[in-house]
């Protein structure tokens, strides 16, 4: 398959996702910047890729909650991408979370540091008329439930910013891909029971991720069988929902 995009930016770079979608990218001959809080996770994968395979990676620490250091962070970078993948997020603890504070780095990671990056790069992409942004957001945004409500709805602005990004930067010959997993294998999850036939492998999520960002695609649920599920607890009328554990 011949790639619309030459250098792919990664925002969250050490995550277990965005590893494995540096080096589907890396694979195909694509360039990239890899960034994160942790440098030597990043030097340890950039010489993996690069001894792995022809193509060149940068590495740049980058701090989600420090939105101050947004706009220097992308006007510094050594090469502008064409592409970028924002993996960033944690799900945070939701009992902590509703007896502290500590909801406002939920939604601060996983919400306004997404939106305040990529609200440079998307004011860069439509500049060129052109590029490629794509963002893992969640189903847990779908339909907030009491175990996580902190994490989803962080999630769901998250979807929604997105969608309206979709709709500004069409014309401009920019596609925004909307990624919602549901379970996936990563650190994110450890400790966690998880259904097998639900839970994804990091490996495959990767594939579908660089698939659709080369096919322009919009929103992907992965595994598909989220969106059936998503379609059922979305129709369940709010009278009985709010009386569900769910």
């Amino acid at each position: 398959m011949k790639y619309q995009f030459k250098h792919l930016l990664i925002l969250g770079a050490n995550s277990d996702i965005a590893e494995q979608v540096a080096y589907q990218a890396a694979k195909e001959k694509v360039s990239l910047t890899l960034c994160g809080r942790n440098l030597e996770k990043l030097k340890a994968l950039q010489s993996d890729i690069e001894a792995r395979y022809e193509s060149k990676v940068y590495i740049n620490q980058f701090d989600a909650n420090k939105i101050e250091d947004h706009p220097a962070f992308y006007e510094n970078l050594t090469e502008k991408p064409d592409a970028v993948l924002c993996a960033f997020g944690i799900l945070g603890d939701q009992e902590k979370a509703q007896k502290d504070t500590s909801w406002q780095n939920i939604i601060q990671t996983n919400f306004t540091g997404a939106v305040s990056i990529l609200n440079i790069i998307a004011n860069d992409f439509e500049e060129k008329q052109y590029g490629f942004i794509a963002a893992i957001s969640s189903v847990a945004g779908d339909r907030g439930r009491q175990s996580n409500y902190f994490y989803g709805s962080a999630k769901a602005a998250l979807t929604t910013y997105l969608s309206g990004l979709r709709n500004r930067l069409y014309p401009h010959n920019v596609s925004v891909l909307t990624v919602k997993p549901g379970f996936v294998k990563t650190k994110m999850i450890d400790g966690l029971e998880t259904p097998g036939l639900l839970t994804a492998d990091p490996v495959k999520l990767a594939q579908a991720i660089i698939k659709g960002m080369n096919k322009r695609k919009n929103v992907i649920y992965f595994k598909p069988q989220w969106l059936l599920i998503m379609k059922i607890i979305k129709s369940i009328p709010e009278n009985i929902f709010k009386k569900l554990k769910l």
